[in-house]
C-alpha cells in the first residue's frame, strides 16, 4: 500500500514537493507553521486540490490533474485524526467509532468497535460520551474510529497539540505500540520536533511549501538546510538504549554501545529497549577522558564528519554504536580540537538535559493490524 504524493501550486498556497510512503512507514512532514503541511495533508484526504497533483495508493489513483481524476474525499480509504478530534458529542465512544463502519452490519459492526477500542486502550469506556473522556482518550477515540474505515493510509494532523505534556508523553508510547499493529502508510503533521524524532521513520521538511530535505529521520536531523528550515535549536539525534536498573537515588541507568547512560528516574521495567533524545547543543566534546566533572554521562565516540552552518557553529556527528549523536558547538573549538573524520572522542552529557519526554520504548516487530484481520 505504498502511497505517492505530488503537489504543485502557485497560490493561495504555494507548493511544490514529492514524496512516497512505504507500508508501515510513519512518515513526519515537519516545519513551521504556514509552511503548507495541513494543505498537503488535504491534499490527500480529497479536501483541496492543487493545480498540478498526483495521489496514488497501491497503484489506486486517487488524484492526477493531468487526467482529470479527482475521486471525492468519501470514497478515499483513508483515515484521518484531526487537532481537535472531531468526534460526535452526543455518541459514545461505540458509537463514534461505529460509524465509520461500512463493511459490517448490526452486532458485528458494535463488535468490531470494540475490538478497535481495545487496540487502543480504551477498554471498558466504550459508553462514554466526549465530554466523560479525558482529552488523551478522546484522541485515542480519534485513532480507532480512523482505523475503523479500514484505510489504505492514515493521516494524523497535529494529533496531540490538544492535550497537555504529561499525556503526550503517555500517547507518545502508546502511538509507539500502536504502529507495530499498521501495515498502511502513515503521514504524520507536525511542528514539535521531539513528536517527529520519536514516532518517524522518516522525514519531509516543508518551509514556505516546498521541500527543504528528506530522507531517514537521523540524517535529516543533520541537515543544516533542514535545521536552519527547523531552527537550528532543534537539532537533535535519537540514541538506543536498555534499561539496566533504577537506583535509589532517583537515576535510571541505560546500557548503550558506547558504555552507561545516566538520566533522572523514568518508568520503564529493566531490560526494556528505549530511544532516547540528545539535543546536540547540549553535547560536549573532549579530545580525552575528562575527570572530576559533575556530568554523570562520558561515553566513547568516533567523529564521522563536521557540517558547518552560515553562523560561527559546527554541527560534528558522532558514532555511537550504530547510532549517530550530534554535538553542536562553535568553529572555535572543532579548530582548536583539530576534531577530523575518524577520531576517538568523547561525548559528554549532562544527565539533567534529557527531558522525561525525549525518551520512548522501542518496540519491535509485534503483528501488525491490516484493515479487519491480523498478520504477522
Amino acid at each position: 500500500m505504498t502511497l505517492e504524493v505530488m503537489a504543485r501550486a502557485d497560490g493561495p498556497i504555494p507548493l511544490d514537493l514529492a514524496f512516497r510512503v512505504e507500508p508501515g512507514e510513519l512518515l513526519a512532514l515537519v516545519g513551521p507553521s504556514g509552511s503548507g503541511k495541513t494543505t498537503v495533508l488535504r491534499t490527500i484526504a480529497g479536501l483541496w486540490q492543487p493545480a498540478q497533483a498526483r495521489v496514488t495508493v497501491q497503484g489506486k489513483v486517487w488524484l492526477d490533474s493531468a487526467t482529470g481524476v479527482a475521486m471525492p474525499a468519501h470514497r478515499r480509504r483513508v483515515g484521518v485524526v484531526f487537532q481537535n478530534y472531531a468526534l460526535f458529542p452526543h455518541k459514545t465512544a461505540a458509537q463514534n467509532v461505529a460509524c465509520a463502519i461500512d463493511h459490517l452490519e448490526g452486532g458485528a459492526r458494535r463488535d468490531e468497535a470494540l475490538r478497535l477500542l481495545d487496540l487502543v486502550n480504551l477498554q471498558g469506556l466504550s459508553a462514554r460520551k466526549p465530554a466523560e473522556l479525558s482529552g488523551g482518550q478522546q484522541q485515542r477515540v480519534a485513532v480507532a474510529r480512523a482505523l475503523a474505515r479500514r484505510p489504505d493510509a492514515l493521516l494524523l494532523d497535529e494529533p496531540f497539540s490538544a492535550v497537555d505534556r504529561a499525556t503526550r508523553e503517555k500517547l507518545y508510547a502508546e502511538i509507539i505500540a500502536l504502529r507495530a499493529h499498521l501495515a498502511m502508510p502513515v503521514v504524520l503533521v507536525t511542528h514539535d520536533m521531539t513528536e517527529a524524532q520519536l514516532l518517524a521513520d522518516r522525514m519531509v521538511v516543508i518551509d514556505a511549501g516546498r521541500m527543504v530535505a528528506t530522507g531517514a529521520t537521523g540524517s535529516v536531523m543533520s541537515d543544516p538546510k533542514a535545521l536552519h528550515a527547523m531552527g537550528i535549536r532543534e537539532a537533535a539525534a535519537m540514541v538506543g538504549a536498555v534499561v539496566r536498573g533504577h537506583d535509589a537515588d532517583g537515576m535510571t541507568e541505560l546500557q548503550t554501545p558506547a558504555g552507561p547512560l545516566w538520566l533522572p528516574r523514568f518508568d520503564a521495567a529493566p531490560d526494556t529497549r528505549v530511544r532516547v533524545r540528545i539535543m546536540a547543543h547540549e553535547v560536549i566534546v573532549s579530545r580525552a577522558r575528562p575527570e572530576g566533572l559533575s556530568a554523570q554521562n562520558i561515553l566513547a565516540v568516533k567523529v564521522i564528519d563536521l557540517r558547518a552552518g552560515d553562523g560561527p557553529a559546527v554541527m560534528v556527528r558522532l558514532a555511537l554504536g550504530q547510532d549517530i549523536i550530534l554535538a553542536r558547538i562553535t568553529r572555535r573549538a572543532a579548530n582548536q580540537l583539530a576534531l577530523e573524520p575518524g577520531d576517538q572522542v568523547h561525548a559528554i552529557l549532562k544527565s539533567m538535559s534529557v527531558a522525561r519526554d525525549h525518551i520512548a520504548t522501542d518496540t519491535h516487530s509485534p503483528p501488525r493490524y491490516e484493515g479487519d484481520k491480523t498478520v504477522s
